[in-house]
């Protein structure tokens, strides 16, 4: 059953909001206290100096601007990831591209993929098992820049087909002989959502936890 789980809650941000204002309050309210004790008991012969009277408050002013400021972005960063959470919320039941090397087979399908920076020449899938052998290779030519998305049908080098499962992958790519980095990329379904101070992570069947900013691809 699909879920939403949260680790956070805005009454957490609310409560700080609303601690950083009474924090403020309360400074202002001591430092005019102090200012106005200062000027009663002010010597008549060497009253207190303008400048100086000026200067504290300048230095309260920053000081109550920089709290607003940080209670202005705390609202904001609840906002954003409040926003962030509907939209993971909706991939619930969707499958999503993010990094990894697993490949989960099911009735005689695999599916996967691999993010290139450059074109290359020539890219070569190898599928292996739990015990690291290469079970098929897939050589898919030359690729362009951008997500490549590869399909196994679970067939071996010897013919056989292997049973279904979890399997891991790897990919190796060539321009001009030479070798290129690549991302592998697996593919998961979302089962459910959970929310935290940080933002919003999505639990998936085959790839575990992934972050929603480390999602390539929705399908």
């Amino acid at each position: 059953m699909s879920a939403i789980q949260t680790t956070g809650s805005a009454t957490s941000t609310a409560s700080s909001s609303a601690a950083a204002t009474s924090a403020t309050q309360s400074t202002e309210d001591r430092f005019l206290k102090l200012l106005v004790t200062q000027m009663k008991n002010q010597d008549p012969l060497n009253p207190l100096d303008n400048a100086q009277v000026t200067s504290q408050m300048a230095q309260l002013s920053t000081v109550t601007g920089i709290e607003k400021l940080n209670s202005t972005l705390q609202a904001m960063s609840s906002s954003f990831i409040a926003n962030q959470s509907l939209q993971a919320a909706g991939m619930i039941g969707r499958s999503v591209l993010a990094p990894g090397s697993t490949l989960s087979l099911a009735n005689g399908v695999a599916t996967g993929g691999f993010a290139l920076s450059q074109p290359v020449d020539q890219a070569v899938v190898s599928i292996k098992d739990a015990a690291g052998n290469v079970l098929n290779s897939v050589n898919m030519g030359a690729q362009k820049t951008g997500n490549i998305m590869f399909q196994w049908d679970g067939t071996t080098n010897s013919g056989t087909a292997a049973p279904n499962g979890t399997y891991t992958f790897e990919v190796s790519a060539l321009q001009n002989n030479q070798k290129v980095a690549v991302d592998n990329l697996a593919l998961g379904k979302v089962n459910s959502v959970s929310l935290n101070a940080s933002g919003a992570t999505l639990n998936t069947d085959a790839l575990g936890s992934v972050d929603v900013a480390n999602v390539k691809q929705i399908f």
